[in-house]
């Protein structure tokens, strides 16, 4: 027996599965055409951005833009027509994503040389890891931003710290060296404690004086010792987050986003019924 289809059997239920799911072959050589859409589209930029081939196949490359930027459009408008909440689909990170690779190439008629930031569209390339079957990376990915999130108080707390303590070598270093050797004011001379404290050593500020070459010494040694506390107080949360971890791949019919709790039964973001096998939603029985 036939599962049943969900809410909107016909076009926009094909649309769904082709352009939001993987798991038909429709929905995998979407994404692929689609990844390689846009790494055509970013190639024609970037050849276009050198001087000789911009004289020689400049017309091509705009022409091949506005086509490219037509198909993405189109695709866009698709992924609205086919969802039932489509303004849920337009908050979300593709979303934003999607409308934002489409719109340098529609603003480059008001503001010249706008059609450059079209490199964004590497980022929709985010897709295809559903079609290699790499989606955990993705959601290993959002591990990690979840991680980033509920340790940015102490990582704030410490780069504080540390730029208070950059901030007060640098001022000693402005009044022990000398205008010549190149900290003419605290700004230039916290640029110097920072280049130095992360130990890139650019080497265009240099101390001269022995007690400043000694404080230089101090700072990269502090340098070496406190750049591993952000990557423990990281780690820590990243090995919480993945003993919580318990997201599915379903995409949402409503909104197209994923990332749900596998025992989730209505999207989170938009509270529509995820399972694609009924219509709609079990009626709750009165409590006997």
């Amino acid at each position: 027996m036939q599962p049943l289809k969900p809410a909107g059997v016909g076009l926009r239920t094909r649309l769904f599965q082709i352009i939001f799911e993987s798991s038909t072959p429709l929905g995998k050589g979407f994404d692929i055409a689609l990844a390689l859409l846009i790494l055509l589209s970013v190639t024609v930029v970037l050849l276009d951005s050198v001087e000789t081939y911009h004289q020689r196949y400049g017309d091509y490359f705009y022409y091949a833009e506005w086509v490219v930027t037509a198909l993405f459009t189109l695709e866009i408008g698709l992924r609205i027509y086919c969802l039932e909440k489509p303004i849920q689909y337009l908050k979300s990170f593709y979303g934003v994503i999607d409308v934002l690779a489409v719109l340098p190439t529609w603003l480059a008629l008001v503001l010249p040389g706008a059609q450059t930031l079209v490199v964004i569209r590497l980022l929709r390339t985010l897709r295809l890891f559903r079609v290699l079957e790499m989606m955990s990376l993705v959601g290993q990915g959002k591990l990690l931003v979840d991680a980033m999130k509920r340790s940015r108080g102490q990582i704030m707390l410490f780069l504080f710290s540390v730029m208070m303590l950059v901030t007060i070598f640098s001022s000693i270093i402005y009044l022990i060296e000398p205008a010549e050797a190149g900290f003419t004011s605290i700004p230039k001379a916290i640029y110097w404690g920072i280049v130095t404290l992360t130990t890139v050593g650019y080497g265009d500020i240099t101390p001269v004086t022995p007690l400043g070459q000694f404080i230089s010494i101090m700072i990269m040694l502090t340098g070496y010792s406190i750049i591993a506390l952000p990557v423990g107080v990281f780690s820590a949360e990243v090995i919480q987050t993945l003993r919580n971890e318990r997201y599915s791949d379903e995409a949402c019919p409503g909104c197209g986003k994923h990332q749900h709790e596998r025992d989730a039964r209505y999207c989170k973001f938009c509270g529509t019924w995820l399972n694609e096998e009924t219509t709609n939603p079990p009626e709750e029985k009165p409590a006997s």
